[in-house]
Formats: structure tokens, sequence, C-alpha cells
């Protein structure tokens, strides 16, 4: 099959290789024909070393396809099954899973990291977090597979995958956000569109969309922002919508330090700030310990958005259903396998660029 592989971190080069098989499947694992895999800014920090991870690698993590096989010891799934990947799977066992934390298992998350997922000729090759969706096949453990309906079209299911999962969930499982409780999103990318809608399902009267790239304005307020601003121009907005108290939440999806403050500055005293980015792992973001008490705000992770992927895929294909989220407005161009290196060097550039779907049929 054909792959796309990434030898040093850094570079801007894929080696689309036409050599290459899937390890597997074992026993609790599941056979996938890739069907279409959304281009994700992580695929952007993999690449470029901002999260870690071991080369030779494919990268891709938000996908969806068919089941084209499975190893022993899995019943409930079988070939032609259509199904999204869940990139964070839970092995249902560990303390995290026991305390209804699925979402911070990292048992199969790390074991990608050891374990080769992939063969390039005799070439051993690492899937980016177990998975390696940048290919035509790939093999997932059992919970990394979640079966959907099969009129759910590709690129749709592969946007629930991830972008769509980490940003709406950000919202509604991180933070809870109440109808009549304003927003500020900070960046918006795919994950920011997202958490923009959201707040509109929370019922958020006022939902502010930040970003240094004017022409983003547009689109954030198309799926729900009711104003858009560059971070120059918060300050300013704030004090004409709150009084200058602040907002209630302010999510952080690019999460730099800069980025960081900026949602820090923009939530009132007692409000919250979501840290939805991954961001990197050296720049440090510095807060008083007077500052913390005195204002009194929360800020809280939101990996995946804190979701059940089992239980949220489908909730929300549900909302997509009836219209309630707008999953195809979110894609804005299609590629090959060839055109991953433009993909990823367009993220790394800011160009409004939404959500791309690498067609693997």
């Amino acid at each position: 099959m054909r792959a796309a592989v990434l030898h040093t971190i850094g570079d801007d080069k894929f080696d689309l290789r036409d050599d290459v098989t899937v390890v597997g499947p074992g026993p609790g694992e599941v056979h996938l024909r890739v069907r279409a895999a959304g281009v994700c800014h992580s695929d952007l920090s993999a690449r470029d070393g901002g999260l870690p991870q071991p080369v030779p690698a494919v990268l891709g993590h938000e996908a969806a396809g068919d089941v084209i096989g499975v190893g022993e010891g899995v019943d409930d799934l079988r070939p032609g099954d259509r199904v999204a990947v869940n990139w964070t799977p839970a092995c249902g066992v560990c303390a995290h899973c026991r305390r209804g934390e699925p979402y911070l298992c990292l048992t199969h998350v790390m074991t990608g990291y050891v374990m080769p997922r992939f063969l390039a000729g005799d070439l051993p090759v690492f899937g980016m977090a177990g998975v390696g969706a940048f290919a035509e096949e790939m093999v997932v453990p059992r919970q990394g597979a979640v079966k959907i309906d099969a009129d759910v079209p590709y690129e749709v299911a592969a946007l629930v995958g991830c972008g769509v999962t980490t940003g709406v969930g950000a919202v509604i499982n991180t933070a809870g956000v109440r109808p009549g409780e304003s927003v500020v999103v900070i960046g918006c990318g795919g994950v920011g569109i997202a958490a923009i809608q959201g707040a509109r399902l929370s019922g958020a009267p006022v939902i502010v969309a930040v970003d240094t790239v004017p022409a983003k304005h547009d689109v954030a307020r198309r799926f729900g922002a009711t104003h858009a601003v560059t971070p120059a121009e918060l300050g300013d907005l704030s004090a004409e919508l709150t009084g200058g108290e602040g907002f209630d939440y302010a999510f952080d999806v690019v999460a730099a330090p800069q980025t960081l403050r900026t949602a820090w500055t923009a939530a009132r005293r007692g409000g919250t700030i979501v840290v939805v980015g991954a961001g990197r792992d050296h720049p440090k973001v510095e807060f008083s310990p007077f500052e913390l008490l005195f204002e009194s705000k929360r800020i809280l992770p939101s990996l995946y958005g804190s979701a059940d992927p089992p239980r949220d895929f489908g909730r929300l294909l549900a909302l997509w259903r009836a219209g309630l989220l707008d999953i195809e407005g979110m894609i804005s161009r299609r590629l090959r396998l060839e055109q991953l290196g433009d993909a990823l060097g367009a993220l790394g550039r800011g160009d409004v660029v939404r959500q791309v779907i690498v067609d693997g049929s």
C-alpha cells in the first residue's frame, strides 16, 4: 500500500512509498482501510517537534474508514463496518479509566511510541499516537475503532475523530458552558471553529472569536461567533460588551504563552480559562500566587475535549444529522497523499485553512 513516511523531525518533505505494510492485526486489534483523514495542527506539531514523535513515522490521527479484518478476540466488528478512529483508546482497567477519565488513558498511546505499526520494506515505522492515518491502511486497538452508521460520509466521521470532538467537547464536557454565559475563543482554526459551534449549542449569547488573521473572522461568524476581532482589539470589545468585567469563559485553542495570557486577561474574576491547544513543552507562563488567589480564575486543561469517544461520537453525529452542527462546512478542500506537505505548510503559515481532508479512497 501507499503511505507518507516522515524520516526526520522538522523535515517539510514526506517520503511517499508504495511498499508499506501494516503490522498485525494482533489479538484485540482491527485492520482498517483509511477512506479519509483530516490534517490537524497536531500533525504539524509532531512533524516540527512540538509534540514527541519517534521517527520514521506515518503521521495522521484524525480518520475514518472501513474494517478489513480483525484480530483474535474482536467479535463485535466485521469486514465492511464503517468506523471513526479514536486516537486515545481507553484500556478500561487503568486508574484513569476506573475514575471515568478515558481521555487521560495513555496505555495504547504509549504503546504507539515503542511499537512500530508499519513496515516500509524492512524498515520499522511508527504511527502517530499509535495510529498513522496518512496511509491507505492501518491497524488500531479495538477501542480505537468506533462503529458508525454506514451513511455517515467518511470526511464527516474523520473530523469527529479529533477536531470536532476536541472543540465541541471543550465547551460542553470540560467547561460545561450554560445558556446565558459569555465565551471568547482564541484561535479560529478547525478546533476553534468547533469550539465556537459548541458555544452556540450551549446557548452562549455572546461568542467572541479572536484571531490574528482577519480573513478568519468572517469564517468564525458564519459558524456562530457574534463578534470577531484581533487580539489587539479584544480589550476594547470586552469593555463594550462586559463593562470591562470580562467573559465567563475563555478558550485558548493555540496554547502559547501570549495566548494563554490573553485568555487570562479576557476572563472575568472567578471566570474560567480552558486550555484546548497542545502548545509546546518548553515555553513557560508565569502567574503570581497573589493573582491566582485574588482573581480566583480557574484554569482547566481539556485533552481531547474530555471525551468518551464511544459515547460522544454518536452524540456529535446526532447533532450533525439534526442540522445543529455544521461539519461539512469545516472542510476547506480535499487532497491526495502527495499534497500533505503543502497542507501542513499552510497550517504553519496561518493561512485560512479550517480542515483539509486526505482522500484515501
